[in-house]
């Protein structure tokens, strides 16, 4: 269901004739009882600060605006879920950020796979060096899949995609030092799985 072509619903409890006096928390109440249009308004009037917000997290527009759409469908899915404790612009940022976080997360895994590609023969390579990338490919794929979720997230957000630290914490959610942290130990595993494989870690320039 595309947002932007959400089909007005006539069978509402609700007025709406005049939508800027309805409140987000009545607007949610309105999607609980199946009414499209709510959800129409209230993506109207939040879609600009999720997009900033999610374009944040992601630095992708594509990804912002697939995650967007979810963020408001999710809305959509759980309203008869939401009990009024937090504001719904707060609620909506909750969402938000999960949805973010986990479109980044496969992006990262995608770029882990893209980086091991790198390594893959060329048509024009000898038979000599075409092994020796299968064979580089091969190690890295195992090395990283050794790793927890976290250290792996840093090693591709930092040496595939070139981050800075500061960007790896606004991303995560995690404090500057913890993310250095994290670096540090992700760094000493994959000295430590490249060694076990009986290759210098510089081998593959992590």
């Amino acid at each position: 269901m595309q947002i932007g072509h959400i089909p007005a619903n006539t069978s509402t409890k609700f007025s709406i004739a005049n939508p800027a006096e309805l409140s987000d928390k009545a607007l949610v109440q309105m999607m609980a009882d199946d009414d499209k249009r709510a959800l129409k308004l209230l993506y109207v009037r939040h879609h600009d600060r999720v997009r900033r917000f999610v374009m944040r997290l992601t630095g992708n527009e594509s990804t912002a605006e697939e995650v967007v759409n979810e963020v408001f469908l999710e809305a959509w899915r759980h309203a008869r879920e939401f009990e009024g404790r937090s504001q719904v612009a707060t609620w909506l940022m909750a969402i938000a950020r999960f949805r973010a976080i986990s479109a980044s997360r496969r992006r990262s895994e995608a770029q882990l796979d893209k980086g091991a590609a790198a390594v893959i023969e060329d048509p024009s390579d000898t038979p000599a060096i075409s092994m020796d990338k299968r064979e580089r490919s091969d190690i890295l794929q195992k090395c990283l899949a050794k790793l927890t979720p976290l250290h792996r997230e840093v090693i591709n957000l930092i040496y595939y995609q070139g981050k800075k630290v500061e960007e790896v914490a606004q991303f995560t959610g995690a404090p500057i030092n913890t993310v250095k942290t994290r670096m540090h130990h992700a760094r000493s595993r994959m000295a430590e799985l490249l060694a076990e494989a009986g290759v210098d870690r510089a081998w593959l320039a992590i």
